[in-house]
């Protein structure tokens, strides 16, 4: 069975973040685009963290769900809700083993031109819970 995540879900209240977490730890994370590689559409995109997906899901765009991982080793901290003016979607992206300054760069690679995405960050804990 695929777990499915939409924006609603999480607006809704209805993102259960230890199920998430459980279910990264089952499935893995593929990635796709490594940090510091380039977006394979758009050359001047570089990633400032590793990208990629959670295994046996599927988002709100039928791809599976969007992660950025980092170095922390602290879990499933936040997530971001994005708005794709490109495309014109919503959708999350799930942010894991991320430290709060590579929170940050997950933050401003979404909202670096927000005409052409746009997104809202939710953490799982307070940044300062994760030192």
């Amino acid at each position: 069975m695929r777990m499915n995540l939409s924006p609603a879900d999480v607006e809704d209240g209805r993102f259960d973040w230890a199920e998430w977490e459980a279910l990264i730890r089952a499935n893995g994370i593929r990635v796709d685009r490594p940090r510091d590689s380039a977006h394979p559409r758009y050359p001047d995109i570089i990633y400032p963290l590793d990208y990629g997906y959670v295994n046996g899901t599927a988002s709100s765009d039928g791809d599976e769900v969007d992660v950025f991982v980092g170095s922390a080793r602290n879990g499933l901290v936040g997530l971001m809700v994005t708005s794709d003016f490109r495309k014109g979607d919503r959708e999350v992206k799930l942010l894991y083993d991320c430290a709060p300054e590579e929170i940050y760069l997950a933050n401003g690679f979404i909202n670096f031109d927000r005409k052409l995405m746009e997104g809202s960050l939710i953490l799982r804990r307070p940044m300062s819970d994760l030192r």
